[in-house]
């Protein structure tokens, strides 16, 4: 799209609530609550929880499922929490297996979200002795070539209990099972409900208001990509209040780091075809597959969520827009901006890698120079 078309991304919004036919209320930044909630519990390190990988076969082949058993005992005598999103309670959400072939890392290639600050409700707890098994299919990594493939569930201990801290490594045994290439998972073609301009589609079978909605966000987003990008361009490179706020101690490396970043992403708004879904119905603000941009798949807390300011509709989309990997390739180290600023202090090259921290940055709530 031209610049000229996304500097009318308001006025096309009028036409758009005129004319046509017709990504998770989000609780606030509760970190600290989390911790002293249930008070009788631990949160589980390393050394609590006992963790088992097995397959039931040594052969997969291609039209079979690739999946393993995962079991998660507490060997503890004591109550232990674990936060969902990185165990295989539910669905796989998360790339929570290192998986090899021939000794080199295989890409997962699941989604990544946008999720509010965790409740209680997105913990799990694990009474003493007991244990949790769930059959886990591993679709979400590239299993296209043919081999024997090395698995092991891997998680950060700290992200068990949404905390940036490190706190060492859970991990399962290794398991070695010979699969049978297959083609990698792709996400299903949603429907096209309309093309608004020549790069700006939405599909998912978007509403008129959230059509109408959505051109807003994606205002807002770019005015933020813009404001950052002059920030970090016309800003002499220091130790800012801004700057050190979301991704820690200055160094010029870093600064040239988030810098490239924002150039990227104002890039990506200006100039790239963007699509938005909104058939996603999870609890989260959005989700994207990294290696498909440029659609960002909007879910249930998007829609409750202010245009600007702090986890916002506009700051959704910039979160989203630097993870794909023709952008910025960032990740989801800690969610929420005490998470966040917590990051940015303990460990500054993660920062500039988590995706929260570029939304933080740019939506620039509370306002710092």
């Amino acid at each position: 799209m031209s610049k000229n078309l996304r500097g009318n991304f308001k006025w096309l919004a009028g036409i758009a609530s005129m004319s046509l036919l017709g990504a998770c209320g989000v609780p606030g930044d509760s970190a600290g609550e989390l911790v002293g909630a249930a008070q009788e519990l631990r949160e589980a390190s390393a050394g609590d929880v006992a963790v088992s990988l097995s397959s039931k076969a040594a052969i997969i082949g291609a039209q079979e499922r690739a999946s393993v058993t995962v079991t998660l005992t507490n060997t503890t005598r004591h109550p232990v929490k674990l936060l969902k999103w990185y165990t295989p309670a539910e669905e796989l959400e998360e790339a929570l297996f290192s998986v090899t072939l021939d000794g080199q890392p295989v890409a997962f290639e699941g989604p990544h979200y946008k999720r509010p600050a965790a409740r209680e409700s997105d913990f799990l707890t694990l009474a003493p002795g007991e244990s949790l098994t769930r059959t886990v299919d591993l679709g979400l990594y590239d299993l296209s070539r043919t081999g024997s493939y090395g698995i092991r569930f891997e998680v950060e201990a700290g992200r068990l209990h949404g905390s940036s801290a490190k706190q060492g490594q859970l991990k399962s045994n290794d398991v070695s099972v010979w699969i049978e290439g297959r083609a990698s998972a792709q996400q299903e073609p949603a429907d096209m409900t309309a093309s608004l301009t020549s790069s700006i589609a939405f599909s998912g079978r978007c509403s008129t208001t959230q059509m109408s909605t959505l051109m807003d966000a994606m205002n807002a987003a770019s005015a933020m990509a813009d404001n950052s990008n002059a920030y970090l361009t016309t800003t002499s490179p220091a130790g800012t209040p801004r700057y050190s706020t979301w991704f820690g101690a200055f160094s010029s490396s870093g600064w040239t780091t988030a810098k490239t970043h924002f150039a990227a992403i104002k890039d990506a708004f200006d100039t790239k075809p963007v699509t938005l879904d909104c058939s996603c119905k999870k609890s989260y603000y959005a989700y994207v597959y990294p290696n498909q941009p440029y659609k960002i798949y909007v879910c249930s807390a998007f829609w409750s969520a202010p245009l600007t300011g702090t986890d916002s509709k506009g700051g959704t989309l910039i979160h989203e827009m630097s993870h794909f990997t023709a952008v910025a390739g960032t990740d989801d180290h800690v969610y929420g901006q005490s998470g966040a600023k917590s990051l940015a202090i303990s460990d500054p090259t993660a920062a500039l890698n988590n995706a929260d921290s570029h939304e933080y940055f740019a939506e620039n709530t509370p306002f710092l120079q």
